[in-house]
Protein backbone atom coordinates (compact mmCIF):
# COMPACT_ATOMS: atom_id res chain seq x y z
CA UNK A 1 0.00 0.00 0.00
CA UNK A 2 1.43 3.20 -0.85
CA UNK A 3 2.85 4.81 2.71
CA UNK A 4 4.33 8.28 1.84
CA UNK A 5 2.75 9.71 5.02
CA UNK A 6 3.10 8.42 8.53
CA UNK A 7 0.07 5.59 10.01
CA UNK A 8 -0.35 5.19 13.25
CA UNK A 9 -2.61 2.72 14.78
CA UNK A 10 -4.31 4.16 18.29
CA UNK A 11 -5.46 1.67 20.42
CA UNK A 12 -7.59 3.04 23.23
CA UNK A 13 -7.89 0.49 26.30
CA UNK A 14 -9.76 2.50 28.81
CA UNK A 15 -12.99 0.77 29.15
CA UNK A 16 -13.96 -1.75 31.92
CA UNK A 17 -16.14 -4.21 30.64
CA UNK A 18 -19.18 -3.96 33.31
CA UNK A 19 -21.12 -6.26 31.50
CA UNK A 20 -19.15 -9.03 31.17
CA UNK A 21 -18.38 -8.97 35.14
CA UNK A 22 -17.19 -11.67 36.58
CA UNK A 23 -14.91 -12.14 34.55
CA UNK A 24 -14.06 -8.53 33.69
CA UNK A 25 -12.62 -6.61 36.48
CA UNK A 26 -10.72 -3.71 37.35
CA UNK A 27 -7.56 -5.40 37.73
CA UNK A 28 -7.89 -7.35 34.09
CA UNK A 29 -10.84 -5.71 32.02
CA UNK A 30 -11.91 -7.91 29.26
CA UNK A 31 -9.31 -6.51 26.97
CA UNK A 32 -6.37 -8.09 28.43
CA UNK A 33 -8.59 -11.92 29.65
CA UNK A 34 -6.81 -14.12 27.40
CA UNK A 35 -10.57 -16.41 26.65
CA UNK A 36 -10.13 -16.51 22.71
CA UNK A 37 -8.06 -19.43 21.52
CA UNK A 38 -5.31 -18.59 24.62
CA UNK A 39 -5.16 -14.86 23.23
CA UNK A 40 -6.66 -11.40 24.51
CA UNK A 41 -8.19 -8.69 22.35
CA UNK A 42 -5.48 -6.59 22.93
CA UNK A 43 -3.28 -8.67 21.65
CA UNK A 44 -5.52 -9.60 18.79
CA UNK A 45 -6.21 -5.57 18.09
CA UNK A 46 -2.10 -5.15 18.02
CA UNK A 47 -1.73 -8.08 15.52
CA UNK A 48 -4.71 -6.91 13.23
CA UNK A 49 -3.05 -3.38 11.97
CA UNK A 50 0.81 -4.40 11.74
CA UNK A 51 0.57 -4.74 7.99
CA UNK A 52 -1.35 -1.76 7.55
CA UNK A 53 0.24 1.01 10.24
CA UNK A 54 4.33 1.98 11.26
CA UNK A 55 3.55 2.77 14.43
CA UNK A 56 1.73 1.49 17.41
CA UNK A 57 0.71 4.23 20.05
CA UNK A 58 -1.76 3.04 22.77
CA UNK A 59 -3.88 5.42 25.48
CA UNK A 60 -4.91 3.88 28.43
CA UNK A 61 -4.84 4.46 32.01
CA UNK A 62 -2.71 4.18 35.41
CA UNK A 63 -4.47 0.92 36.09
CA UNK A 64 -4.16 -1.04 32.79
CA UNK A 65 -0.91 0.33 31.26
CA UNK A 66 1.42 -2.49 32.94
CA UNK A 67 -1.25 -5.07 31.29
CA UNK A 68 -0.54 -3.24 27.88
CA UNK A 69 3.29 -3.30 28.39
CA UNK A 70 3.43 -7.02 29.19
CA UNK A 71 1.64 -7.74 25.81
CA UNK A 72 3.30 -5.60 23.60
CA UNK A 73 6.44 -7.30 25.02
CA UNK A 74 5.52 -10.77 24.32
CA UNK A 75 4.97 -9.27 21.18
CA UNK A 76 7.98 -7.38 20.72
CA UNK A 77 6.50 -4.64 19.56
CA UNK A 78 7.87 -1.24 19.84
CA UNK A 79 4.77 1.56 21.10
CA UNK A 80 4.21 5.31 21.97
CA UNK A 81 2.91 5.09 25.80
CA UNK A 82 0.54 7.75 26.58
CA UNK A 83 -1.00 7.35 30.12
CA UNK A 84 -3.60 9.22 31.48
CA UNK A 85 -4.33 9.32 35.16
CA UNK A 86 -8.13 9.85 35.11
CA UNK A 87 -10.47 8.87 32.32
CA UNK A 88 -11.44 11.55 30.43
CA UNK A 89 -13.81 9.72 27.85
CA UNK A 90 -12.75 9.41 23.94
CA UNK A 91 -13.05 12.86 23.07
CA UNK A 92 -9.76 13.98 25.50
CA UNK A 93 -7.97 10.32 24.71
CA UNK A 94 -7.92 11.00 20.92
CA UNK A 95 -6.97 14.05 21.34
CA UNK A 96 -3.68 13.04 23.05
CA UNK A 97 -3.33 10.64 20.66
CA UNK A 98 -3.50 13.42 17.75
CA UNK A 99 -1.43 15.84 19.83
CA UNK A 100 1.77 13.13 20.17
CA UNK A 101 1.77 13.32 16.52
CA UNK A 102 2.89 15.43 13.41
CA UNK A 103 -0.01 16.99 11.83
CA UNK A 104 -0.42 14.92 8.60
CA UNK A 105 0.34 11.63 9.98
CA UNK A 106 -2.84 9.38 10.01
CA UNK A 107 -4.12 7.75 12.70
CA UNK A 108 -6.12 4.53 12.54
CA UNK A 109 -8.00 4.37 15.91
CA UNK A 110 -9.59 1.62 17.48
CA UNK A 111 -10.86 0.39 20.60
CA UNK A 112 -9.30 -2.56 21.94
CA UNK A 113 -11.68 -4.87 22.95
CA UNK A 114 -13.02 -6.12 19.83
CA UNK A 115 -13.44 -9.05 17.53
CA UNK A 116 -12.91 -8.74 14.05
CA UNK A 117 -12.92 -11.46 10.97
CA UNK A 118 -12.68 -11.61 7.28
CA UNK A 119 -9.57 -9.38 7.26
CA UNK A 120 -9.38 -9.02 3.26
CA UNK A 121 -12.54 -7.02 3.68
CA UNK A 122 -11.46 -5.24 6.73
CA UNK A 123 -7.88 -4.00 4.78
CA UNK A 124 -9.86 -3.05 1.89
CA UNK A 125 -12.46 -0.52 4.23
CA UNK A 126 -8.97 0.79 6.19
CA UNK A 127 -7.12 0.83 2.53
CA UNK A 128 -10.53 3.47 1.48
CA UNK A 129 -10.46 4.82 5.14
CA UNK A 130 -7.10 5.86 4.55
CA UNK A 131 -7.46 7.33 1.29
CA UNK A 132 -10.34 9.72 2.35
CA UNK A 133 -8.07 10.53 5.42
CA UNK A 134 -5.48 11.53 2.87
CA UNK A 135 -8.50 14.20 1.56
CA UNK A 136 -9.45 15.52 4.47
CA UNK A 137 -11.96 14.08 5.71
CA UNK A 138 -12.66 12.34 9.02
CA UNK A 139 -13.56 8.69 8.74
CA UNK A 140 -15.91 6.84 10.88
CA UNK A 141 -16.65 2.77 9.92
CA UNK A 142 -19.91 1.93 9.54
CA UNK A 143 -20.59 -2.34 9.69
CA UNK A 144 -23.29 -3.25 7.84
CA UNK A 145 -25.50 -4.91 9.99
CA UNK A 146 -26.72 -8.45 10.11
CA UNK A 147 -29.62 -8.15 12.45
CA UNK A 148 -31.70 -5.65 14.53
CA UNK A 149 -29.21 -5.13 17.66
CA UNK A 150 -30.39 -2.91 20.32
CA UNK A 151 -26.57 -3.03 22.11
CA UNK A 152 -24.95 -0.38 19.37
CA UNK A 153 -25.43 2.91 18.01
CA UNK A 154 -26.30 3.42 14.60
CA UNK A 155 -25.30 5.55 11.54
CA UNK A 156 -27.56 6.56 9.35
CA UNK A 157 -25.88 7.89 6.11
CA UNK A 158 -26.56 8.17 1.81
CA UNK A 159 -23.71 6.93 0.11
CA UNK A 160 -20.39 7.65 2.43
CA UNK A 161 -22.16 10.77 3.65
CA UNK A 162 -23.66 10.55 7.43
CA UNK A 163 -26.65 11.84 7.69
CA UNK A 164 -27.02 11.33 11.63
CA UNK A 165 -26.13 8.94 14.64
CA UNK A 166 -28.37 7.25 16.38
CA UNK A 167 -28.55 6.42 20.03
CA UNK A 168 -28.60 2.86 20.99
CA UNK A 169 -32.43 1.47 19.90
CA UNK A 170 -35.14 -0.11 21.08
CA UNK A 171 -35.82 -3.21 19.19
CA UNK A 172 -39.30 -1.79 17.17
CA UNK A 173 -36.67 1.00 16.46
CA UNK A 174 -33.87 -1.37 15.38
CA UNK A 175 -36.45 -3.13 12.69
CA UNK A 176 -37.12 -0.24 11.65
CA UNK A 177 -33.30 0.88 10.82
CA UNK A 178 -32.38 -2.92 9.34
CA UNK A 179 -36.25 -2.11 7.01
CA UNK A 180 -34.84 1.35 5.45
CA UNK A 181 -31.56 -0.57 4.63
CA UNK A 182 -28.91 3.05 4.76
CA UNK A 183 -28.32 2.84 8.57
CA UNK A 184 -25.11 0.68 9.64
CA UNK A 185 -23.83 -0.18 13.22
CA UNK A 186 -21.19 2.36 14.83
CA UNK A 187 -18.02 0.86 15.54
CA UNK A 188 -16.26 3.23 17.22
CA UNK A 189 -13.07 3.30 14.59
CA UNK A 190 -11.79 6.35 13.20
CA UNK A 191 -9.32 7.44 10.54
CA UNK A 192 -8.34 10.95 9.97
CA UNK A 193 -4.95 13.27 9.72
CA UNK A 194 -4.07 14.12 13.31
CA UNK A 195 -4.45 18.04 12.48
CA UNK A 196 -7.57 17.87 11.00
CA UNK A 197 -9.05 16.17 13.86
CA UNK A 198 -7.42 18.43 16.15
CA UNK A 199 -8.60 21.45 14.02
CA UNK A 200 -12.34 20.19 14.30
CA UNK A 201 -12.24 19.91 17.77
CA UNK A 202 -10.79 23.34 18.21
CA UNK A 203 -14.12 24.36 16.81
CA UNK A 204 -16.52 21.98 18.13
CA UNK A 205 -15.30 21.46 21.70
CA UNK A 206 -13.36 24.18 22.33
CA UNK A 207 -13.11 23.68 26.38
CA UNK A 208 -11.84 19.86 25.65
CA UNK A 209 -9.36 21.09 23.36
CA UNK A 210 -7.55 23.52 25.55
CA UNK A 211 -7.59 21.64 28.76
CA UNK A 212 -6.21 18.43 26.94
CA UNK A 213 -3.78 20.56 25.17
CA UNK A 214 -2.25 21.84 28.37
CA UNK A 215 -2.46 18.45 30.35
CA UNK A 216 -0.61 17.51 27.05
CA UNK A 217 1.72 20.06 27.22
CA UNK A 218 2.35 19.41 30.59
CA UNK A 219 2.82 15.39 30.33
CA UNK A 220 5.94 13.76 31.42
CA UNK A 221 6.91 10.93 28.95
CA UNK A 222 2.92 10.39 28.06
CA UNK A 223 2.10 10.69 31.41
CA UNK A 224 -0.58 13.22 32.15
CA UNK A 225 -1.26 15.57 35.29
CA UNK A 226 -3.82 14.46 37.38
CA UNK A 227 -5.18 17.92 38.26
CA UNK A 228 -5.12 19.35 34.71
CA UNK A 229 -6.66 16.23 33.59
CA UNK A 230 -9.42 16.08 35.71
CA UNK A 231 -10.08 20.09 34.58
CA UNK A 232 -10.97 18.36 30.82
CA UNK A 233 -14.89 17.64 30.09
CA UNK A 234 -15.59 13.91 30.31
CA UNK A 235 -17.22 13.45 26.99
CA UNK A 236 -16.86 10.94 23.77
CA UNK A 237 -15.87 11.42 19.94
CA UNK A 238 -19.16 11.12 18.75
CA UNK A 239 -20.63 14.10 20.55
CA UNK A 240 -17.77 16.42 20.61
CA UNK A 241 -16.94 16.21 16.86
CA UNK A 242 -18.14 13.17 15.16
CA UNK A 243 -22.19 14.72 15.66
CA UNK A 244 -21.26 18.55 14.44
CA UNK A 245 -18.19 18.35 12.02
CA UNK A 246 -18.96 18.82 8.72
CA UNK A 247 -15.83 16.90 7.64
CA UNK A 248 -17.04 13.40 8.35
CA UNK A 249 -17.42 10.47 5.89
CA UNK A 250 -18.53 7.02 6.52
CA UNK A 251 -16.83 3.70 5.23
CA UNK A 252 -19.35 1.03 4.89
CA UNK A 253 -17.68 -2.31 5.67
CA UNK A 254 -18.26 -5.52 5.15
CA UNK A 255 -16.30 -7.46 7.57
CA UNK A 256 -17.29 -9.72 10.97
CA UNK A 257 -17.18 -6.95 13.78
CA UNK A 258 -18.79 -7.22 17.47
CA UNK A 259 -17.57 -5.38 19.74
CA UNK A 260 -18.02 -8.33 22.68
CA UNK A 261 -19.89 -5.74 24.79
CA UNK A 262 -22.18 -8.88 26.48
CA UNK A 263 -22.09 -12.36 27.18
CA UNK A 264 -24.54 -12.81 24.35
CA UNK A 265 -22.32 -11.63 21.83
CA UNK A 266 -18.91 -13.77 23.86
CA UNK A 267 -21.48 -16.82 23.53
CA UNK A 268 -21.94 -16.12 19.62
CA UNK A 269 -18.31 -15.64 19.54
CA UNK A 270 -17.50 -19.32 21.22
CA UNK A 271 -20.08 -20.77 19.95
CA UNK A 272 -18.12 -20.07 16.50
CA UNK A 273 -15.12 -21.41 17.80
CA UNK A 274 -16.77 -24.61 18.67
CA UNK A 275 -16.84 -24.13 22.11
CA UNK A 276 -19.39 -26.60 23.93
CA UNK A 277 -23.20 -25.96 24.57
CA UNK A 278 -25.16 -28.65 25.48
CA UNK A 279 -28.81 -29.87 24.12
CA UNK A 280 -30.39 -27.35 25.38
CA UNK A 281 -28.09 -24.37 24.37
CA UNK A 282 -26.70 -23.87 27.45
CA UNK A 283 -23.00 -22.83 28.36
CA UNK A 284 -20.12 -22.97 30.61
CA UNK A 285 -17.37 -20.31 30.77
CA UNK A 286 -14.54 -20.45 33.35
CA UNK A 287 -14.59 -23.92 34.40
CA UNK A 288 -14.22 -27.46 33.44
CA UNK A 289 -16.01 -28.55 36.36
CA UNK A 290 -18.59 -31.18 35.02
CA UNK A 291 -21.73 -28.39 35.03
CA UNK A 292 -25.62 -29.86 34.23
CA UNK A 293 -28.28 -27.35 33.77
CA UNK A 294 -31.89 -28.95 34.38
CA UNK A 295 -35.18 -27.80 33.25
CA UNK A 296 -32.48 -24.63 31.75
CA UNK A 297 -32.12 -23.24 28.52
CA UNK A 298 -29.97 -20.63 26.34
CA UNK A 299 -28.52 -20.25 30.10
CA UNK A 300 -25.18 -19.01 30.52
CA UNK A 301 -23.22 -20.55 33.90
CA UNK A 302 -19.76 -17.79 34.19
CA UNK A 303 -17.49 -19.10 36.84
CA UNK A 304 -14.41 -17.18 38.81
CA UNK A 305 -12.96 -18.13 42.12
CA UNK A 306 -14.42 -15.10 43.82
CA UNK A 307 -17.65 -14.68 41.86
CA UNK A 308 -20.08 -16.49 39.98
CA UNK A 309 -22.92 -15.67 37.08
CA UNK A 310 -26.20 -17.62 36.09
CA UNK A 311 -27.89 -15.78 33.34
CA UNK A 312 -30.38 -16.28 30.16
CA UNK A 313 -28.43 -15.10 27.46
CA UNK A 314 -31.32 -12.85 26.18
CA UNK A 315 -30.63 -10.39 29.42
CA UNK A 316 -27.06 -10.23 29.07
CA UNK A 317 -27.70 -6.13 28.89
CA UNK A 318 -28.63 -6.57 32.57
CA UNK A 319 -25.41 -7.76 33.90
CA UNK A 320 -24.25 -3.74 34.32
CA UNK A 321 -27.11 -3.87 37.07
CA UNK A 322 -25.40 -6.38 38.75
CA UNK A 323 -22.46 -4.20 38.55
CA UNK A 324 -23.67 -1.10 39.01
CA UNK A 325 -25.30 -2.49 42.51
CA UNK A 326 -21.62 -3.78 43.56
CA UNK A 327 -19.81 -0.48 42.60
CA UNK A 328 -22.54 1.24 44.98
CA UNK A 329 -21.71 -1.10 47.94
CA UNK A 330 -18.11 -0.63 47.41
CA UNK A 331 -16.98 -4.07 47.00
CA UNK A 332 -13.98 -5.97 46.42
CA UNK A 333 -15.46 -8.09 43.98
CA UNK A 334 -15.15 -5.80 40.99
CA UNK A 335 -11.55 -5.44 41.42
Amino acid sequence: MENEKSITHVILTGGVGSRLWPLSRKSKPKQYLEIFEGRSLFEMTVDRNRNIADKVMVVGNLDNCHLSREVLEKLNTEYIDIVESTPRNTAAAIAFAAFASKPDDILIVTPSDHIIDKMELYEKAINEAVLKAKNGYIVTFGIVPSKPETGYGYIERMGDDVISFREKPNQITAMNFIEKGNFLWNSGMFCFKAGVFLEELKVYSHEVYEKSKLAWENSNAGNLDLDLSLDIPSISIDYAVMERSKKIKVVPSEFIWSDLGSFESVYDYLVSKKHPVDKDGNMVIGTNNYTAFVGLRNTIFVFTDTANLILKKDKSQDVKSVYNALEKENSDLLN
